[in-house]
């Protein structure tokens, strides 16, 4: 677009002109995207796959193509919630009237947080063909006591962010003792403190007890003897997890542990060991809004790079999941957006209609190169794939401007072999997101680096 702009300058059109004719270009770019646009449901597996494929076919895991495209859709769609942040109508009698909330990029109503609540798991060893999601979480911990229960069905699993232990002095203190009873009762008197937290703990009878810091060993001594598993020194993050998988809530204190916040969304708790260490899993919850995602492979090298096209694929998935449409690729909206400003350009007066259309042939430089790199006919090619969106275009004219008689022209250039192809029967889509926020960018920088007036470098002298 730069390039584009060069001869506007050398013409005297002042930089204003050319970056007004560029914002009238960005608008009527977006509404031919927005009406070429698919909605697309996200639960329709065979149209997301084709999207996630898209998107990872040319890195190391497309050999495990179909596996991978279903642990990104399990993990993101498991993840993925409605937010109920909606306004409340107010009975009191005011004078003023909020106005509805207008949903866009930034006020999402759909929250997917796949970075928090969506954990990839890497255990070397095994076979790719082994990955799988949990509907539920796993952590790397062990029971802390051995004759604890390493398998429960429907657990009662209590969350805690406090130590089951005496709790040291935070300053250095001295304590002095006259009779050699009074050293038995401070012992009995750090018994009785960690006995009283147990017993609040188990008069809420839970099957398993997760807490973040330690688990001293007359509390595990009461634990296994009222049948109760204790995990302790878990992960803040883990934590969170199986709270929101299990439906429990973390407390603090255990003085304040309601029934509530027991949770029992859980089907399934077994401790089991791979390889040399052991992971606790809680699987079977009932719909769980956390997962994890457990990669096998012969290396950490592979295990690094099918987790790196695991979370491009994890993140195209969520993109769709905000906005549910899509775009045809292989250069298709690019050129459909060329056409359709050149177009709208003739429309235009005065200076602004030059800026206007050269956005328009700044848009076909993706078909261009596409057609480069498969080596066949540059001109020949984008002209052919011109003559199609402007045989759409003309089409419209005749049935009229209304937008449901658009005729959505999805025809772009293969990239392997540099054919005119339907991106629809192709299967090649691209997120729609993604696409407006590329050409966003793109016009947005050009107008920022053309209001530059000019560039002054320069070093301060020493001694100044």
């Amino acid at each position: 677009m730069l390039i584009n702009a060069e001869p506007f300058v050398r013409a005297n059109i002042h930089p204003t002109v050319i970056v007004r004719g560029y914002n009238y270009a960005l608008a009527e770019a977006l509404s031919i995207c927005e009406k070429l646009a698919l909605v697309v449901d996200v639960h329709d597996t065979v149209r997301m796959k084709s999207l996630v494929q898209s998107c990872i076919g040319t890195k190391f895991s497309s050999r495990w193509n179909d596996i991978m495209v279903d642990m990104a859709l399990k993990a993101v769609l498991t993840v993925a919630r409605e937010t109920t942040a909606t306004p409340t109508s107010s009975s009191s009698s005011s004078s003023t009237t909020l106005p509805p909330i207008h949903h866009d990029a930034y006020t999402q109503r759909t929250e997917v947080d796949i970075k928090r609540y969506a954990k990839i798991e890497k255990i070397p060893g095994g076979e790719i063909s082994d990955c799988t999601v949990l509907k539920g979480v796993m952590f790397n911990k062990d029971v802390t006591h051995s004759k604890m229960r390493r398998r429960i069905e429907n657990p009662r699993i209590l969350l805690l962010d406090t130590p089951l232990e005496y709790k040291k002095g935070e300053s250095q203190t001295n304590v002095e003792i006259t009779h050699e009873e009074d050293w038995n009762t401070l012992l009995k008197m750090e018994e009785e403190y960690v006995e009283n937290m147990c017993m609040e703990i188990i008069a809420f009878r839970p099957d398993v007890v997760i807490t973040e810091k330690g688990v001293s060993d007359l509390a595990q001594h009461y634990f296994a003897k009222a049948n109760i598993t204790a995990f302790r020194r878990l992960r803040k993050t883990d934590n969170n997890r199986v709270a929101r998988a299990t439906g429990a809530t973390i407390v603090s204190r255990t003085d304040e542990i309601r029934e509530e916040d027991i949770g029992t969304g859980c089907g399934l708790f077994e401790v089991r060991k791979i390889g040399e260490e052991y992971f606790a899993f809680f699987e079977e919850c009932v719909d769980p809004k956390a997962c994890t995602v457990i990669l096998r492979g012969g290396s950490k090298d592979v295990l690094n790079e099918i987790e790196r096209n695991l979370v491009d694929a994890m993140q195209v998935v969520r993109n769709v999941v905000f906005d549910p449409r899509l775009l045809p690729g292989g250069g298709a909206t690019e050129m459909a957006v060329s056409v359709g400003l050149r177009k709208a350009g003739l429309k235009l007066e005065g200076v602004q209609q030059g800026p206007f259309l050269a956005v328009g042939d700044a848009m076909e430089v993706i078909p261009r190169t596409l057609s480069q790199n498969c080596g066949v006919s540059v001109i020949r090619t984008v002209t052919q794939l011109r003559a199609k969106h402007a045989a759409a275009y003309e089409e419209l004219e005749k049935n009229g401007s209304n937008i449901d008689s658009f005729p959505k022209c999805n025809w772009g250039i293969d990239g392997t072999s540099g054919k005119l192809v339907d991106m629809e029967e192709f299967g090649v889509w691209e997120p729609f997101s993604v696409k407006i926020q590329t050409i966003k960018t793109a016009v947005e920088s050009a107008c920022m680096i053309l209001r530059i007036d000019d560039i002054v470098s320069g070093s301060k002298k020493k001694g100044y």
